[in-house]
C-alpha cells in the first residue's frame, strides 16, 4: 500500500495533559511513523506518516485525544511523506 503524510495541529487544552505521549503510543500500535511536538501557542503538531486507514484513524483519535485533554479543534493539511521510519516526541 502506498503511503501517504498528513500534517496535523491540534488546539484546545492538549499540553499538561500528556497528550504527545498517548498520541506516540496510539501511532505505534497503528504502525503509523512521524512526530510530535508542542507549540510555543499552546497547540500540539504532529506529523504522520502511513496508509489511509492508518491515518483516518490517528487523526480519528487526536480529536479526542489524551484522557485529560479537551481538544477543540483539529486541522489536517495533506503531505508528502518523507520516509519516516519511526514515530517521536520531539522537544
Amino acid at each position: 500500500m502506498e503511503s501517504k503524510a498528513l500534517h496535523v495541529w491540534v488546539s484546545g487544552r492538549v499540553q499538561g495533559v500528556s497528550y504527545r505521549y498517548y498520541t506516540k503510543l496510539k501511532a505505534e500500535g497503528l504502525g503509523v511513523q512521524g512526530w510530535v511536538r508542542n507549540l510555543r501557542d499552546g497547540r500540539v503538531e504532529a506529523w504522520f506518516e502511513g496508509t489511509d486507514i492508518q491515518l483516518e484513524a490517528i487523526a480519528q483519535w487526536c480529536e479526542e485525544g489524551s484522557p485529560m485533554a479537551q481538544v477543540t479543534k483539529v486541522e489536517r493539511q495533506e503531505e508528502t511523506p518523507q520516509g519516516i521510519k519511526n514515530f517521536q516526541i520531539l522537544r
